[in-house]
């Protein structure tokens, strides 16, 4: 079974006749569907970016578990879509199979590095350096003892993630590295929910890290995420967000969210392919191009806090600071203390 949530439609506009014509995107999500608040509502909004903008013929389809992605793209390819673009490890395996099953077909994987196949094109983002960015602001708020928020300033931070996949990690590793930036002697622990759906594992993780004396968690976790929400409204700790949505509906709690721009990436791979140019192989999108972001601070946080900041994302985008993708040998070794 295959649960159609988008509808598909053609837009044309003036000026963009043939490239109404000329290509058709098929957008491929997974079964968290195009409301999540994250990688498929940004990829989506990409998509309708491109029809309004470009002329283009977009759909979008949610599957409903795993074997349906195969299925999915096939019915694309059969529909005549030359651009079939989609997200996450899971899809790997799928969109590996049908860039050699039909090599008349360009297909986009965001998330998970590919190479090799001409007709294959995959995006990494620098996700490490935008939660860089994090852990040092988590890190400034926890030093300052003037802030205006209620923490213990103890040196303690946390991270409630979903499930151990690289592009999760890469986003702890980030954290870390800039949480000790700012501070060499802090503490960050970290735990897995098991899943990006276990909202229940996800509160009672934050708990549990709140108790243990983080009052700054950052939550890498998909849906569970809306457990550690639930956990800072009875334990009254900070968030540092991830995905499209920055404010979470408890904005005082939230500091900031960090987002993967999948809708830049869209929007530029569906212009890229119109002009001949099919990124095949891997491109990193990053703080300099603009395929990650950190979101407007909480009005709490200190001006000269949100100025150091800016200098180092600056340091970070002139190549003066340079932050590695790989969990730190402290970070792990701290957690099984």
């Amino acid at each position: 079974m295959i649960c159609i949530s988008v509808m598909v439609w053609t837009c044309f506009y003036p000026g963009n006749r043939l490239h109404a014509v000329s290509l058709k995107v098929g957008l491929v999500m997974d079964d968290f569907g195009m409301h999540d608040r994250s990688y498929n509502q940004l990829a989506y909004q990409g998509l309708v970016q491109a029809e309004k903008e470009l002329g283009i013929k977009g759909s979008a389809v949610s599957a409903v578990k795993e074997e349906d992605y195969s299925k999915i793209i096939g019915r694309y390819v059969q529909g005549g879509y030359e651009l079939v673009i989609g997200n996450g490890v899971l899809m790997k395996q799928a969109f590996i199979e049908a860039s050699q099953r039909f090599p008349g077909t360009k297909f986009l994987l965001t998330d998970v590095e590919l190479e090799g196949l001409p007709n294959l094109g995959s995006v990494v983002f620098a996700s490490q350096e935008v939660s860089f960015l994090a852990g040092s602001l988590a890190a400034m708020l926890d030093q300052d003892q003037n802030t205006r928020f209620p923490i213990r300033h103890n040196g303690r931070l946390s991270i409630v993630a979903g499930q151990e996949i690289p592009s999760v990690e890469i986003s702890m590793a980030g954290f870390f590295q800039g949480a000790r930036y700012i501070n060499p002697y802090i503490k960050v622990r970290y735990g897995f929910a098991g899943s990006f759906k276990n909202a229940d594992a996800g509160k009672q993780l934050a708990l549990n890290q709140n108790i243990n004396g983080s009052d700054i968690i950052y939550t890498l976790a998909g849906d569970a995420g809306s457990g550690v929400i639930a956990a800072s409204k009875e334990a009254k700790f900070l968030l540092i967000g991830s995905g499209s949505d920055p404010d979470f509906s408890e904005a005082n709690r939230v500091l900031t969210n960090t987002r993967k721009l999948y809708n830049v990436v869209v929007f530029q791979t569906v212009k890229d392919t119109l002009q001949g140019r099919f990124p095949s192989g891997k491109v990193i999108y990053d703080l300099k191009n603009g395929g990650v972001e950190l979101t407007p601070l909480n009005r709490n946080v200190p001006e000269y806090i949100s100025n150091r900041l800016e200098q180092i994302r600056d340091d970070i985008m002139n190549g003066w600071i340079r932050v590695g993708v790989e969990i730190p040998e402290w970070a792990k070794r701290q957690n099984q203390r």
